[in-house]
């Protein structure tokens, strides 16, 4: 375990000695905003380190100087929340990146497959997973904790070759790049607080309820940040929408509203969630904030978009790809409805290519869909 700075810099600097990286994470999030790192794994082929960020005074900037290092491949499973904290922690992100989790899916292992699946799949090894709840703070970690967290990465190695090797066989290294482009672009893992509310279901029908339940959103997001505690401990979801309905203002107004807890009107927490109400209310009607709605599909367009999902199903199994990968739900109702000119990944690059133009020739009636030998087949008409 290292848990000095001289010896992470050690070990940091053997490590960009090689190609590539792989990289882990143990954290505990439940009674924080902001995810609390307490175990960092590394393994390029030559060697396997475990880093304790708690440890006394040691000092992390090797390990980011090692993420932000151009001539090495950072490799993840399921990077997100990885990359997260490591955002947050060091204000950079890792690059380059390769997340195994999207590459799987690009290589015919499913939709979101999980590591220790694709570890089974790839190099026959099953891993103990037995230790993935534990308390990650707790000092000193045992032998089966460690050699659980030495797992994540060094299994990951096999698989981030195997899986780089069938890109490259296959000529799919593209398909993956604009997946990394998003988990290595900031804006993925800070969420400006004025756009809290997108978290949100929109439970609201005037844009002046609409008005509130931003303002309150975004008063609970600085709350949550500043006094780094999860959302709902601020305030639970359904005590936004409530408050976003009846407009409280006042201490007895809020403390009749039944998602509030008893006494909690007279906190200053109260105190400032009040005046982000009041602001809201004060805004001119012609500034209100419209609801957001979706268009109106034309007519045909819900037809359309079942059969466009049998072809999206058909073209991912025979390409052994991940439907996701190719279009999302949201892909589909588009194309539906705006046929060529939807303005989706679906229709662009490899993708329109793949799936974007059989499915402009299925809504022309150019192609269509057989049911042959117990299989929809795609035929020319």
């Amino acid at each position: 375990m290292i848990e000095t700075t001289q010896a992470l810099q050690d070990a940091c600097n053997t490590l960009a000695k090689s190609a590539f990286v792989t990289v882990d994470t143990e954290f505990i999030r439940e009674s924080t905003f902001w995810p609390e790192l307490c175990l960092i794994q590394m393994a390029s082929p030559d060697l396997e380190v475990l880093v304790d960020p708690l440890a006394k005074d040691i000092d992390l900037k090797p390990f980011f100087d090692l993420m932000a290092n151009p001539d090495v491949v950072k490799v993840f499973h399921a990077a997100r929340q990885d990359l997260e904290i490591v955002y947050h922690l060091g204000n950079m992100l890792p690059a380059p990146l390769f997340d195994t989790q999207v590459a799987a899916m690009v290589c015919g292992f499913g939709d979101s497959i999980s590591y220790d699946q694709l570890v089974a799949r790839v190099t026959g090894a099953k891993l103990d997973k037995s230790s993935r709840f534990t308390d990650w703070r707790a000092r000193p970690l045992n032998d089966k904790q460690l050699s659980y967290a030495l797992a994540d990465v060094t299994h990951l190695r096999d698989v981030y070759l195997r899986l780089k090797d069938q890109l490259e066989r296959e000529g799919r290294e593209n398909w993956v790049e604009e997946e990394m482009a998003i988990l290595e672009a900031p804006e993925t893992y800070d969420l400006p607080p004025e756009k809290a509310w997108t978290r949100l279901k929109l439970r609201v029908k005037k844009s002046l309820d609409f008005a509130v339940m931003q303002a309150v959103a975004e008063w609970r997001e600085r709350e949550a940040r500043d006094r780094n505690m999860p959302r709902r401990r601020i305030l639970k979801d359904d005590a936004v929408y409530e408050i976003a309905q009846q407009h409280p203002t006042e201490p007895a107004a809020l403390a009749k509203l039944r998602m509030i807890p008893r006494g909690w009107e007279r906190s200053g927490q109260a105190a400032s969630l009040l005046e982000a109400v009041k602001t809201a209310l004060e805004t001119p009607k012609a500034d209100l904030p419209k609801i957001p709605r979706p268009a109106q599909p034309p007519e045909g367009a819900a037809a359309a978009a079942e059969l466009l999902k049998v072809l999206l199903k058909i073209i991912a199994e025979q390409n052994k790809v991940a439907q996701r990968v190719i279009a999302s739900s949201d892909d589909i109702d588009k194309i539906a409805a705006d046929g060529d000119e939807a303005d989706v990944e679906a229709m662009k690059g490899w993708r329109r290519q793949l799936f974007g133009e059989p499915a402009l020739q299925l809504m022309k009636g150019e192609v269509a869909l057989r049911f042959i030998d117990n299989k929809v087949h795609v035929i020319p008409v």
